[in-house]
C-alpha cells in the first residue's frame, strides 16, 4: 500500500470509525486514542494487507476491534486489581463518561438489558455501518450467529422502549 493509497484510507474511514469508536466507549477522548492506534498499526502493517483476505474497511475494523477489546481487557484487569487493593472500600463505579453518553440518549438503559455480544454487534453494524456478512467476518463468526445477534438485539431494544 503506497502513501497514496494510505492518505485515501484515511480520508475515507476515519470519522466512521471515530463514530464507530465513541459508540462503544462513550468518550471521545479515548476513542481518538485508539483511532490513532488504529491508524498507527494500519501505518504499520501496511505491507502485510491483502486485498483477496478482505476489504480495507474490514482489515481496519479489526485493528480498530482488537485495539478495543484489549482496552477492555486492561480496564478490567486494572478494575479487579482496584477492587483487591481497597479490600472493603468502596470501589469506584463505571467510567462517568460512558455514563453519561448513555444518559443523554434515551436507548441507554436499553442497551444495558442487551449482552455484550449484542451491544457489539449494534456498534458494528449501526456505530461503523458494517453490513451483517462484514461483521461475520471481521470478528469470525458464522453469518447465521451474526444475524441472529443483530434481529435479537434489536428486538430486545424495541420491546424495552416501546414496553
Amino acid at each position: 500500500m503506497r502513501a497514496a493509497d494510505f492518505d485515501r484510507l484515511y480520508a475515507e474511514h476515519a470519522q466512521p470509525l471515530f463514530g464507530f469508536l465513541v459508540y462503544r466507549l462513550g468518550d471521545r477522548a479515548l476513542a481518538e486514542d485508539l483511532l490513532a492506534d488504529t491508524f498507527e498499526r494500519a501505518l504499520g502493517s501496511r505491507g502485510r494487507f491483502d486485498r483477496r483476505r478482505g476489504s480495507e474497511k474490514s482489515w481496519l475494523y479489526s485493528i480498530a476491534l482488537n485495539l478495543l477489546r484489549d482496552h477492555q481487557r486492561r480496564r478490567g484487569a486494572e478494575q479487579r486489581a482496584l477492587e483487591r487493593a481497597s479490600a472493603g472500600q468502596v470501589v469506584a463505579g463505571p467510567d462517568p463518561a460512558l455514563e453519561r453518553a448513555e444518559r443523554r440518549s434515551q436507548l441507554g438503559p436499553a442497551l444495558e438489558l442487551l449482552a455484550e455480544e449484542e451491544r457489539e454487534a449494534l456498534a458494528l453494524r449501526f456505530g461503523a455501518d458494517l453490513t451483517v456478512p462484514e461483521i461475520a467476518k471481521l470478528i469470525g463468526e458464522p453469518l447465521t450467529t451474526v444475524e441472529g445477534r443483530v434481529y435479537r438485539a434489536l428486538r430486545k431494544l424495541r420491546d424495552e422502549i416501546s414496553g
